[in-house]
């Protein structure tokens, strides 16, 4: 709905015994006269919008002409858009609620049905499972968007968005940890499911709805455009005290098959 919002800079004063005052971007003050019209009503309609009575008309009007108004539309940042969720309800239920509120189409299915404002975020509550985000990283080259996370233990994933061919893959995130760590046998056996069952808590309220949170903002980036260091961004929470730290990521580059003729 159109709403008559008053414009970056101009200011209501309510002046005790004098009634309403405009203050103008460059500092001005100017007396509002309101003639039959409640200043209540004025300044609800000037701050929330949709007054109805039709005494505020011409005010309003004076307001608008004056460039101190503007009507304009307030679309919620993911309208239009649609968000399929998928994974576990510890976390998928908070992240549904989060971008229903930004206004988003809620799906729990893989069928994608419009390139470029379709996103697919995959939540667990687990280790990744090997192979198991695999099909999903081909979503960006075909212009469908793909987040994801996962918990290890005490700390939660939260890997890059991608919304386009070069950007990191969950493929990519489990390489470059690999090669960043001298425990790279030990990491791969523990994603393989060579381990004994974890038996941490996992995540709380708190930490499932900071999760929800940061991977909704992340789907606001995208719609807005993903500028590219969302998409070299890696992030760990660490659950117990709900710390964030960022780590940069890029995408391997595909390597050529060697010649065994050489």
């Amino acid at each position: 709905m159109a709403t008559a919002q008053l414009a970056p800079g101009v200011v209501l004063v309510t002046v005790p015994q004098r009634g309403l005052a405009v203050r103008t971007p460059d500092g001005r003050f100017l007396r509002v006269n309101t003639g039959t019209a409640d200043e209540k009503e004025l300044l609800a309609h000037l701050t929330n919008g949709g007054a109805a009575n039709p005494r505020l008309l011409p005010l309003a009007q004076a307001f608008e002409e004056a460039g101190y108004t503007a009507r304009t539309q307030a679309p919620a940042p993911l309208d239009g858009r649609t968000v399929v969720v998928l994974g576990d309800p510890e976390l998928t239920e908070p992240l549904t609620r989060c971008v229903r509120d930004a206004g988003a189409d809620v799906r729990g299915d893989l069928r994608v049905t419009e390139p470029h404002r379709t996103a697919v975020v995959w939540c667990l509550n687990k280790p990744a499972a090997e192979g198991i985000w695999e099909k999903a990283d081909e979503l960006p080259r075909r212009g469908t968007a793909w987040l994801r996370c996962h918990r290890e233990g005490v700390h939660a994933w939260l890997e890059p968005l991608a919304c386009g061919p070069g950007d990191v893959t969950s493929g990519h995130v489990r390489l470059r940890r690999l090669a960043a760590t001298p425990a790279y046998r030990e990491l791969a056996a523990y994603w393989a499911g060579h381990a004994t069952p974890d038996e941490t808590p996992g995540h709380s309220q708190a930490s499932a709805a900071l999760t929800a949170a940061l991977l909704t903002a992340d789907l606001i980036t995208w719609a807005n455009g993903a500028p590219l260091p969302v998409r070299r961004r890696l992030r760990r929470i660490d659950l117990r005290d709900l710390t964030v730290t960022e780590h940069p990521v890029l995408p391997v580059p595909r390597v050529a098959r060697l010649d065994l003729r050489r």
